[in-house]
């Protein structure tokens, strides 16, 4: 068997090897359960070493893996960089990059309640009501249902029986609309318009460079990043943007600029979301659909 070694997000100084069973579809950045001590941990294949490195050595298996896509070579390599830059253990470091673990499986799911078109046998007035909170709402879940008409769950589960309404399991955490970066942007002066193409231009080579853009409140820098985020997605349909704002409190103003210029809003990423809304920009991101996130 294939040796996989596992770094895990604790504050432990080095990888740990396991053997990867057969069957298992296990690559470098791959996400996988393994034991450690008393208890199943999660960790990341760092690297994959022959059947020959696990020979005469009595490993622990990797018990599991998660459908994730592997976490990339430059992350990997990022959090090693990181580790030795601030002189941290890398499984520390780790540790952060997984900040949502709900996020390494598929959504969970809800179910919503469709109606159907058939007729109730019995009308009552509690059904009555239920169906109108329907038409009104559109599908939600019993629970939304009942408490929008004013009656009892088991009114939903009634009418569910009569083929009255269709179930419907949904996942909860949506995905991202995709950002369109050919949506007219704002009218650019021409110093804006020059720092704009210096900055497309750069994207254009896809080599590490940095700019500064000077200019008072209300100059229009946002706009110039627009144009280099608009090239990137355009030249790139795999790009991902990461934007950093200063503070939170411009979190919101900002994603409805995105909105406005991109016709989708980015997937946010801060510490005042919760735990569901972290579940899902963590897994959109890994899965590469949330193609531009503010920070």
């Amino acid at each position: 068997m294939p040796v996989a070694r596992i770094l895990f997000p604790l504050p432990l100084p080095e990888p740990f090897d396991y053997a990867v069973p057969e069957g298992f579809e296990v690559r470098e950045g791959s996400y996988v359960a393994a034991p450690l001590g008393k208890y199943e941990r999660l960790g990341v294949v760092l690297e994959l070493l022959p059947d020959s490195a696990g020979e005469g050595r009595k490993l622990k298996e990797v018990s599991d893996v998660y459908p994730t896509p592997p976490m990339t070579a430059a992350m990997r390599d990022f959090i090693h960089w990181a580790a030795r830059y601030t002189v941290s253990h890398p499984g520390h470091v780790l540790g952060m990059a997984l900040r949502s673990r709900g996020g390494l499986t598929p959504s969970p799911t809800e179910t919503v309640y469709h109606l159907t078109g058939v007729a109730p046998p019995r009308i009552t007035e509690a059904r009555t009501k239920l169906i109108e909170a329907v038409k009104e709402l559109g599908p939600q879940t019993a629970s939304t249902l009942a408490e929008a008409a004013g009656v009892s769950s088991g009114v939903v589960k009634g009418l569910a029986d009569a083929g009255v309404l269709r179930a419907e399991s949904l996942p909860t955490d949506l995905p991202f609309e995709t950002p369109s970066p050919d949506l007219p942007g704002a009218t650019l002066t021409e110093e804006q318009a020059e720092a704009a193409e210096a900055l497309k231009q750069a994207v254009s080579t896809r080599t590490f460079s940095t700019f500064l853009i000077d200019g008072v409140t209300g100059s229009g820098k946002t706009e110039v990043y627009f144009e280099a985020i608009a090239e990137s997605l355009r030249t790139d349909p795999e790009a991902q943007i990461l934007v950093l704002l200063p503070e939170i409190a411009l979190t919101q103003a900002i994603l409805s600029r995105f909105e406005a210029r991109f016709g989708a809003k980015p997937a946010p990423w801060h510490s005042g979301l919760s735990d569901k809304e972290r579940r899902r920009t963590w897994r959109e991101v890994a899965h590469g659909r949330a193609r531009i996130v503010i920070g």
